[in-house]
């Protein structure tokens, strides 16, 4: 199913899905996170919805297909469905956080090198390095921010 034009706000009666989203898309990229930090992760990523300024793109019923969280000038979370990837979701929701949104930092796990390259390609640079991610578990992170014009 394409994806609808444009970018939409995520309302709560869509994080649900938001949620699945989130998930599907961890176990298709971040083979390197073990089960139980899926099963710990998942509450977590729940609570913190609230947080943040939330958009996202639909597929044609209207479900949510990928969304980006973005708090203050940072990317928090940027999580496309596995059966959307390749379709120009995720630059889609990165143009609207940086243009729309002002965002200018990301972090992301060292070990998903799709990711990296994606933020690098989009004109992102490291700044600097995690052993450990914000929970303490041993996933590097690296910090990244918008390279200047």
């Amino acid at each position: 199913m394409p994806l609808q034009p444009g970018i939409f706000p995520v309302l709560a009666e869509d994080y649900p899905r938001v949620v699945e989203v989130w998930e599907a898309s961890v176990r298709a990229t971040h083979h390197f996170v073990a089960e139980s930090d899926i099963e710990i992760f998942r509450p977590v990523v729940r609570d913190v919805l609230p947080l943040q300024t939330l958009v996202c793109v639909r597929d044609g019923a209207g479900m949510v297909a990928g969304y980006v969280g973005v708090s203050g000038e940072k990317v928090e979370m940027l999580f496309i469905h596995p059966d959307y990837r390749g379709q120009g979701a995720g630059r889609r929701l990165m143009a609207y956080a940086v243009e729309t949104l002002g965002a200018t930092e990301v972090d992301v796990n060292e070990q998903n090198a799709q990711a990296v390259g994606f933020y690098l390609h989009l004109g992102f640079e490291v700044v600097s390095r995690s052993e450990r991610d914000g929970m303490g578990k041993p996933y590097p992170i690296l910090h990244l921010r918008r390279a200047a014009a």
